[in-house]
């Protein structure tokens, strides 16, 4: 079953593409302009079988050019497991993306950035995807997207390579965005997210098919974004398994 849904992401990978406002758990292959910073958090609070972890980073994004973005994610995170809890810092990540095609028509956008992003194995070993490992990562993969005044459409396909660890892992994402005001200057926006994610560990034999449903507001250079993610597939150890997650949070761009 996980071989048929994630050959459904690669192939629906090759021809859609992002959303009005940036995506919540997912990327987005927009960009703003060069030489524009933008802080944002995202702030997770991760329910399991094994337990609960918050998740809690600060972001700074560097657009040097209109078409390339350098990152740089400093991450707290508090967590209480069955078999340890404690706080600290966790991985600190590194992201860059560059904007390798755009074809603009009335009224769309249609965008593809390759994109990686470097983990440093700077929290515990509490062996929390994407959030505290002790470990190194490199994640690489695309990101397409057309966006429109109407919708907007994401997705992204990459690898998370970990050479030290038994995180391996495929990973696709497909996001669909529904604006519900009609675009106006000076920006205002509330947006409805619809957000698929699958994660397949193979060295683990794991998979998880996740969907998230996310609101949005965006005034001016500002958003905030709310959106609660619950499993669809889960095919992984039953005291692993995830009951749901919380995702809060904001950016301002200048």
């Amino acid at each position: 079953m996980k071989n048929i849904i994630l050959g459904g992401f690669i192939l629906l990978s090759s021809y859609l593409a992002t959303a009005q406002g940036p995506p919540i758990t997912a990327d987005k292959p927009i960009m703003l302009g060069g030489k524009s910073f933008t802080t944002k958090t995202l702030i997770e609070y991760r329910q399991t079988e094994r337990g609960s972890v918050l998740y809690a980073p600060v972001m700074l994004h560097y657009l040097p050019t209109a078409n390339s973005l350098v990152a740089l994610h400093v991450p707290f995170t508090i967590y209480d497991l069955q078999d340890q809890s404690g706080n600290g810092l966790a991985d600190l990540k590194i992201m860059g993306k560059y904007q390798f095609y755009r074809k603009d028509g009335t009224g769309k956008t249609w965008r593809m950035v390759a994109k990686t992003l470097q983990t440093l194995p700077t929290g515990k070993e509490i062996d929390v995807m994407d959030i505290s490992t002790g470990k190194y990562a490199g994640y690489y993969g695309i990101v397409s997207g057309i966006e429109t005044l109407k919708y907007g459409i994401s997705t992204e396909v990459g690898y998370n390579w970990m050479p030290d660890g038994t995180l391996d892992e495929i990973r696709a994402k497909l996001g669909f965005g529904l604006p519900l005001l009609k675009p106006q200057y000076p920006n205002k926006q509330l947006n409805l997210y619809f957000e698929y994610s699958s994660h397949w560990l193979h060295e683990r034999d794991w998979y998880q098919l996740l969907y998230a449903q996310g609101i949005q507001y965006a005034r001016k250079n500002i958003t905030f974004d709310l959106a609660v993610q619950l499993p669809l597939v889960q095919e992984i150890d039953d005291n692993r398994a995830l009951n749901y997650s919380v995702f809060l949070g904001t950016r301002y761009t200048f």
